[in-house]
Parts: structure tokens; C-alpha cells; sequence
């Protein structure tokens, strides 16, 4: 399997999709809380709700990281996907910052890039190449029909298999063909 990630604007997608995040709706943000729990029990992976959620979740949003995201991506693909499990265990794990660049700097220097590195995405996070490719890619997924993420694309024998969700992985693995082990595939079950 060939895992491609692309950056995109979330804000961007819900906006041109009418969609509302669920911490906009009191029913479904109290639901939310406790789902991330058995989500985070689930996927075996460690999980903090941010103390300020709204002002880190909303206020402050991940425009900021997804560009510097582009900008690694664009120059560097083989840090993509550790830079984007850094940056995420900075919010949902340490209830750290994720858009300030010594933050965006700190989850490099996690994912294994270097100073010159770092220091080159930084710059380059602003520039209307990197703009350009977030906007391209925000784009090409609301062609796809997307309206919020995850958006998952599998290709299987020439065609388009469209994905929304985190908890759509046992589908995709019966539609691409994969025996589905589970997140953990170590863990055995309670039941």
C-alpha cells in the first residue's frame, strides 16, 4: 500500500461545504469528549482534550500547521507523515501549541528533521508556492466530495473509493482487498 498525505484547510472545506464542526452543536461536542476517549482506548493511543479546546481547536485553528506541513511536504516528503503525528500529540496529547513556529520547530525537531531544514520550511510556510499547493490540495479534495477529515481516497483496480472517518478503516480494508487486524494488531481483544 502507498499512504500519501496531503495537507489540506479544514476551516477552508467546512466553510464551502456548509458543514459545522461538532463542538458547534452543546449535543454533539458533550458526545465528543467521551467518543475521543473510547477512540483513544481503541486505537491504543494516548489522549488529552485540550484545557482551552475552542481557543485551540477554533480560535487559534491549524492554518498555520498545515502550512508548514506543505512547506516540509513540498521539499521533504519523508517527514510528512512524523511531523503530522508530532504536531497532533502536541495538541491532543501534551495540550501544547502547535502554530507558533518555536512549537512547529519543536515537533520537527521530534520527527528527525534538522535546524537547516526546519528553518527552510519556516520561511518557505508563508510563500505563495506553499499557499498555493495547501489551496490545491483543499481543492482537489472538495472535488473529491469531501466536507470535513479525515477524506480518504484508496485507488482499487482504476477507481476512486471515497472514506470519511477514522473508524472506517475495517471497510477499506474489505474494499482494497486487506485482511482488516484491527489498529493494534498486538493487542488482544476483551471480548
Amino acid at each position: 500500500m502507498d499512504l500519501k498525505l496531503k495537507p489540506v484547510f479544514l476551516g477552508g472545506i467546512m466553510q464551502a461545504t456548509g458543514n459545522q464542526p461538532p463542538a458547534t452543536n452543546a449535543t454533539k461536542a458533550s458526545y465528543l469528549v467521551t467518543d475521543m476517549k473510547h477512540l483513544s482506548q481503541y486505537f491504543n493511543l494516548s489522549y488529552n482534550q485540550p484545557k482551552d479546546f475552542w481557543n485551540v481547536i477554533v480560535t487559534k485553528g491549524t492554518l498555520k500547521t498545515q502550512r508548514f506541513i506543505t512547506a516540509v511536504d513540498m521539499t521533504r516528503p519523508e517527514f510528512t507523515e512524523q511531523l503530522s503525528r508530532e504536531l497532533w500529540n502536541r495538541i491532543y496529547v501534551e495540550d501544547l501549541d502547535a502554530t507558533e513556529p518555536e512549537s512547529l520547530r519543536q515537533a520537527a525537531l521530534k520527527a528527525g528533521m534538522n535546524e537547516n531544514l526546519i528553518s527552510d520550511a519556516l520561511n518557505r510556510m508563508t510563500q505563495k508556492d506553499v499557499k498555493d499547493r495547501l489551496i490545491a490540495y483543499t481543492k482537489e479534495a472538495l472535488d473529491l466530495g469531501a466536507f470535513g477529515a479525515p477524506y480518504i481516497v484508496a485507488h482499487v483496480n482504476g477507481k476512486k473509493e471515497i472514506f470519511f472517518g477514522s473508524d472506517r478503516f475495517p471497510v477499506m480494508a474489505l474494499i482494497i482487498g486487506e485482511k482488516w487486524q484491527g489498529p493494534d494488531p498486538g493487542v488482544k481483544s476483551h471480548l
